[in-house]
């Protein structure tokens, strides 16, 4: 087991990344505050785990909700099964809650522990490949809404992160790609020598080698700790984590959630960013072809969906997080591991960009 820490003061908190750790008591008891335990999870990772959590948790009284699976359900009507069930339960302020899932899974248990009683404990259990290496670090918590990918959340920062690397064995290979798109993204905003392993170590990664995938988890969760560490609340550095993510919320929000996977949707996204990078001088041709051979490696999209065109995506993007002042702001790159945000962006260079990789052809 490897153990990274999160270093926020007294909110610090440890990320355990290894095989087997799902059911090590040892690991959850000194983040679990009170009594009460509820864990959270969906139809298709609970008949596989949430037996092996649970026995980790035999000191307390647990309950569980399981919810349905996929991104479409990441809105405030399925949160209100969490609350049903704390409410029901007659759980306090002093109760923990366990993420048991992927990305959509720990997003909405974060959301409902920051809201609960005004705020209590959760433990983030990731079990996809962007949840280890993503989702579950940083307190990011929300749900989506119909006109724009997790408009209404909160940070919420969990007590610790349970990343069992076991769980990949059963993940699929296009869960493994989806993860595999944040995992490139850090090597691209802030650690070429990593963007540079990756190349040469793609096909271990894909093929589930487990040497090659701790260490694509340790490195991603040490570049997202040390960004989270410097900017906790997404005030400066921390946007440079949302590389293609404009884009790609703005193909999710477009195509239905769901229907392309979040880490699909940034695979493009980061194809968009880069090809707009060099069309303003900062990327050479040669960093984008390399771009698109590790992205095409990983299974990922490297194009977005034929259907949508320069204005569907302009008008998505313009109820993107990352809107200032009715300014779009964009992380685009000064070079392989130099990420950068602008609000500096021609519009004809914008639509080129969209028109190569984007939207309708």
């Amino acid at each position: 087991m490897q153990t990274l820490t999160v270093d926020l003061g007294d909110r610090s908190y440890p990320i355990y990344i290894g095989p087997g750790l799902l059911r090590n008591k040892e690991l959850y008891s000194p983040h679990v505050k009170g009594r009460q335990v509820l864990i959270v999870t969906n139809e298709t990772v609970a008949p596989i785990y949430l037996d092996d959590v649970k026995s980790a948790l035999t000191d307390y009284q647990v309950d569980t909700v399981i919810l349905p699976d996929g991104e479409k359900y990441k809105d405030l009507d399925t949160l209100n099964m969490i609350f049903d069930e704390l409410l029901d339960r007659r759980h306090n302020r002093t109760t923990t809650l366990v993420a048991l899932g992927g990305g959509v899974i720990g997003d909405m248990t974060g959301f409902a522990a920051a809201t609960y009683q005004r705020g209590v404990n959760f433990i983030q259990v990731p079990t996809t490949l962007l949840s280890q290496v993503d989702s579950s670090v940083g307190g990011k918590t929300a749900v989506n809404h119909p006109l724009g990918k997790n408009m209404i959340g909160a940070f919420h920062q969990p007590q610790a992160v349970i990343a069992d690397t076991d769980t990949l064995e059963t993940l699929p290979l296009r869960e493994m790609a989806a993860g595999m798109a944040e995992v490139i993204k850090y090597g691209l905003i802030s650690d070429s020598e990593f963007y540079l392993w990756l190349q040469d170590n793609v096909a271990g990664l894909m093929s589930g080698d487990d040497e090659s995938l701790a260490e694509a988890i340790y490195r991603s969760c040490e570049n997202k700790a040390d960004v989270v560490a410097q900017d906790e609340r997404e005030g400066g550095i921390r946007a440079t984590l949302n590389l293609g993510h404009t884009f790609g919320h703005a193909i999710e929000a477009h195509q239905g959630y769901g229907k392309w996977l979040h880490g699909e949707a940034v695979g493009a996204g980061m194809m968009m960013a880069a090809d707009l990078s060099k069309r303003l001088g900062y990327l050479t041709e040669k960093d984008e072809h390399d771009l698109l051979r590790l992205l095409q490696a990983a299974h990922l999209p490297v194009k977005g969906p034929k259907d949508m065109s320069c204005d569907d995506y302009i008008s998505r993007m313009a109820v993107d997080k990352k809107v200032l002042d009715g300014a779009l702001r964009l992380v685009l790159l000064k070079g392989i591991g130099q990420a950068y945000i602008t609000s500096d962006v021609p519009r004809d260079l914008l639509e080129e960009t969209l028109m190569a990789y984007g939207a309708a052809r």
